[in-house]
């Protein structure tokens, strides 16, 4: 919020022409990060996303959702993306439908979860990924309804689900 009054208002401007409602809490928050990226890297990260499929429309809707997922580092959207559509088979429009899924730790959060749903797939024990759940839910509640309650499977799950955060 440092810059100059002119271009602090353009910006204000540019986020009342997106759509935010001045009156809530996400018009701050775009403003504070149109505040503090630059153009070019706004566009080169509007670019990266249209490379994996996102139209403008989709780009804008989704920093409507979470302004956030514009922050992070074109190397960690690549390899957030990557993983979800290339490994896990998620459409990259379901992804700008989630785009706080991108705020999550990749180590400690998308992997590990990621790799008890798959086993829990393969046994049969979960009949659909059940996406974006799987990634929103608490540590508790995660733990509850995935690896807990599986009976017999239980400590694999849990060994499985600590080796890969890495405990």
């Amino acid at each position: 919020m440092t810059r100059k009054h002119e271009g602090f208002k353009e910006i204000v401007a540019e986020v009342r022409e997106m759509g935010f409602n001045v009156m809530m809490g996400q018009f701050v928050m775009a403003v504070a990060i149109l505040t503090k990226i630059s153009k070019s890297t706004w566009a080169r990260k509007v670019d990266l996303y249209k490379r994996w499929g996102w139209s403008d429309d989709e780009t804008l809707a989704a920093f409507g959702r979470f302004p956030m997922y514009m922050c992070y580092s074109e190397d960690k959207i690549e390899k957030t993306m990557d993983f979800f559509v290339n490994q896990m088979g998620i459409e990259s429009s379901t992804i700008a439908r989630y785009p706080a899924l991108l705020s999550y730790s990749f180590h400690k959060r998308i992997v590990p979860r990621a790799s008890v749903i798959q086993v829990l797939l393969s046994k049969g024990l979960v009949k659909e990924l059940p996406f974006p759940t799987m990634f929103y839910s608490s540590e508790e509640v995660f733990l509850d309804k995935f690896i807990t309650c599986q009976g017999n499977e239980a400590d694999e799950l849990l060994k499985l689900y600590q080796a890969k955060k890495g405990c």
